[in-house]
């Protein structure tokens, strides 16, 4: 198994910041990329940031110049500076990684996306 813990969530004024971190622990055989999902309400979950091993990046066009997502992958770690907050970002944050979980000694999983327990960041105006 995979888990992921986030953390760093909470309220914020607009024009804040906020940095949530995502750590991966368990059986981890391979990680190829994390990232950051979020989901408003009522709406659908949809892609923030993502980045892989090589540190190639990818941003949602809505969060570009104000989001930036890093990675420290010895610690299977994964974080996401949000600054310029604004009551659009309100949503529950969840962290991705697609991974491979370690079944037996020398054996992996598949490919599979696995997902934490998401965070509340919350924008006012």
């Amino acid at each position: 198994q995979v888990q992921l813990v986030e953390s760093g969530g909470g309220l914020v004024q607009a024009g804040g910041s906020l940095r949530l971190s995502c750590a991966a622990s368990g059986s981890i055989f391979s990680i190829n990329s994390m990232g950051w999902y979020r989901q408003a309400p009522g709406k659908q979950r949809e892609l923030v940031a993502s980045i892989t091993r090589g540190d190639r990046t990818n941003y949602a066009d809505s969060v570009k110049g104000r989001f930036t997502i890093s990675a420290d992958n010895a610690r299977n770690t994964v974080y996401l500076q949000m600054n310029s907050l604004q009551p659009e970002d309100t949503a529950v944050y969840y962290c991705n990684a697609q991974a491979r979980a370690t079944i037996s000694p020398y054996t992996p999983g598949p490919w599979r996306d696995y997902w934490g327990q998401g965070t509340q960041v919350t924008v006012s105006s």
